[in-house]
């Protein structure tokens, strides 16, 4: 079982030829909305790729919130554990331009109200996994690593979006998953020290002995673990929109360890996932299914 502990939004995306300049006005060339939330976004992916997944979160009573959940509740997702509160459903602005490349302002909305209570209610058993990221309570995010340490589940952070303030829960987190510009801000963070990349990487199993992944875009992933370094691919493809890749990519990492998949074997399928999500327009409706996938790994 797959639990994901995170945010729940809505996503409004302008698409243009490029990225705006500081001041700059542009007239965009398309408009998409559509479910999002980093939390969200993780859960659908889990649940297409074939795990039995529960959502643990908060939406608004706005006219965002059923817009917000319709994938997931229409997808199987179960939203039992997602509660209702007066703040807003948290939205996302999301500028993406002609090379797919993005830029996004989030606003946390209900969100922000995602407590540590909450989070240590989560329904988590020995075997089963917890998905997390930083778009909720930091607070909150602390408290669900450790009811899953409590409780013999594997935690798997996503370091999206990055807080300094959060960095030393990777320490704490059995999995941690961050893009290149993420890992770098955590070595700064965490006082990691390296020449390179793959001896910071190393530097932060010795102190943790943890896995880290960092995610490389169109050059696949590597995760450094206390048994070695591992690389995988990335597919050859043309990017349309690079939104919600990260999420897909930990959606289907989740999802294939929880099927009992080896970490390569699990990175591997995570990797083509978030490649696929690049060839569509959106967060959650770019997800590949779990077919998909399959096929484009055969």
């Amino acid at each position: 079982m797959i639990t994901v502990l995170g945010s729940i939004g809505f996503d409004l995306t302008t698409i243009s030829d490029r990225l705006p300049l500081p001041g700059e006005t542009l007239v965009g060339t398309g408009f998409v909305s559509g479910p999002g939330g980093k939390g969200a976004n993780q859960a659908l992916a889990a649940k297409r790729a074939g795990a039995e997944t529960r959502m643990v979160g908060a939406v608004g009573k706005d006219a965002f919130a059923p817009q917000a959940l319709e994938l997931l509740k229409s997808g199987g997702v179960d939203l039992s554990k997602v509660e209702e509160h007066d703040a807003p459903t948290g939205i996302a602005l999301i500028f993406v331009g002609g090379t797919g490349e993005n830029m996004i302002v989030i606003s946390q909305g209900a969100n922000a109200t995602v407590t540590p209570q909450q989070a240590s209610a989560a329904p988590l058993a020995s075997g089963g996994h917890l998905l997390l990221q930083l778009e909720i309570p930091i607070e909150a995010v602390a408290a669900g690593i450790m009811q899953a340490q409590g409780v013999g589940a594997v935690s798997i952070l996503n370091t999206a979006p990055f807080n300094p303030s959060a960095a030393n829960l990777m320490m704490d987190a059995d999995i941690t998953v961050a893009n290149e510009t993420e890992f770098d801000l955590a070595c700064e963070a965490l006082g990691l020290e390296g020449a390179d990349r793959k001896a910071r990487m190393q530097a932060f199993v010795n102190r943790s002995g943890r896995t880290i992944i960092v995610t490389l875009g169109g050059d696949g992933a590597v995760a450094a673990t206390p048994n070695g370094f591992i690389s995988v691919p990335a597919l050859k493809i043309k990017p349309i929109d690079t939104v919600g890749a990260g999420d897909t990519f930990c959606g289907y990492f989740g999802a294939a360890l929880d099927s009992g998949l080896d970490l390569e074997t699990a990175m591997r399928r995570a990797s083509a996932a978030g490649s696929l999500a690049c060839l569509k327009p959106g967060a959650q409706p770019a997800i590949p299914s779990k077919a998909e996938v399959d096929a484009a790994l055969a």
